[in-house]
């Protein structure tokens, strides 16, 4: 539709940000009145915050309308590649396993909704799919690098499947990619416990990936970065303190896997680790305190995740969120800053 505008790239990624904003805000109003109407709101964990048990009730799955935004606007703006649905295809299916977790806690009325075995299992699948279709389809090396430092070849160990013109499975990188697309997908759902928290950092990591696809010439990655961004633009209009609705599985799942998936697609791996280094904290947080309570029966942290150890400590919930943001913004800045060297230095 705005094929007239393929002269005006950088034009297209800002009018990305504007239209998923636009459909966001449009559309969640609406999405709110049904789920009120219908009763369907957030499950508070029996051992969270106390100031927390208010949250109870607050209509939840806003992920659905931020996925309905950036599919519409993927689809919509530019002219979509290969590479367009199959981003959109992982992470659609991944909100889609958000939504079935969703829904299980509603029905059954508790905050633990699908088992951790199923989610993962579900978030497996669809990152090992996503690699084996990436490398073969798609051109994307077996290759992980570490900006000024090394290169690593990860397709040495790769069997080729005799189907059709032979499908190559490069086991090293297939481990490494699930890792880190589960992992990003876990790591963004555990940042999702305050009002505005994860809404907001990715946020700000989707702005970078935009600029990282685009200046690697990925102009429909870029697109579809963008309009995850502004997915979460509109989304904190109704997200922000106190809270209207919240996410839930269905957007922070899907958000995770779409930042590792275009992690992948821009031959950022490493990188990303850098720019999304707040969700590593906070994953990395929750994994110290189990192992170390576990060995000693004592705890590292006041309260796992993170973000819950700073309001244990005083600190109000709007203070954690806009200081989070803050420290999200330095650590992508600096994966970008990385990322932007190495590349002139790769010009030069």
């Amino acid at each position: 539709m705005f094929a007239i505008f393929s002269h005006y790239p950088t034009f297209l990624v800002f009018l990305a940000i504007v239209a998923a904003i636009v459909i966001t805000m449009a559309l969640m109003p609406v999405w709110i009145k049904f789920l009120k109407s219908s009763h369907i709101g957030q499950q508070v964990r029996a051992d969270g915050p106390e100031s927390h048990l208010v949250k109870q009730g607050t209509p939840t799955m806003g992920g659905v309308v931020m996925l309905v935004a950036v599919v519409a606007t993927s689809l919509v703006i530019g002219m979509p590649t290969p590479e367009t649905f199959l981003l959109l295809g992982a992470t659609v299916l991944t909100g889609l396993l958000g939504l079935v977790d969703d829904a299980s806690k509603v029905v059954k009325e508790r905050s633990l909704g699908l088992t951790p075995k199923a989610k993962l299992a579900g978030q497996f699948l669809i990152a090992s799919v996503f690699t084996i279709v990436a490398v073969n389809w798609m051109n994307v090396p077996p290759t992980v690098e570490i900006p000024f430092v090394y290169t690593f070849d990860l397709g040495i160990l790769t069997t080729v499947v005799p189907v059709g013109d032979g499908i190559a499975i490069p086991w090293l990188y297939l481990i490494f990619a699930n890792i880190l697309l589960v992992g990003m997908c876990n790591a963004v759902n555990l940042t999702d416990g305050l009002d505005g928290l994860a809404a907001g950092t990715v946020m700000i990591v989707m702005i970078v990936m935009a600029a990282i696809a685009y200046r690697s010439d990925l102009l429909e990655p870029a697109i579809f970065a963008a309009a995850l961004s502004g997915a979460c633009i509109g989304f904190l209009w109704f997200n922000s303190f106190p809270a209207d609705i919240f996410m839930g599985d269905t957007g922070s799942l899907a958000l995770g896997m779409a930042l590792g998936c275009l992690a992948m697609v821009t031959k950022t791996e490493f990188v990303s680790i850098i720019i999304g280094g707040l969700f590593v904290a906070e994953a990395l947080s929750v994994m110290i305190q189990v192992l170390y309570f576990k060995k000693t029966r004592k705890r590292i942290f006041l309260m796992a995740p993170l973000h819950h150890h700073f309001e244990k400590k005083g600190w109000s919930e709007t203070k954690v969120v806009v200081r989070f943001w803050i420290v999200s913004g330095v650590l992508a800045a600096c994966g970008f800053s990385l990322y932007f060297a190495e590349t002139l230095m790769a010009v030069a």
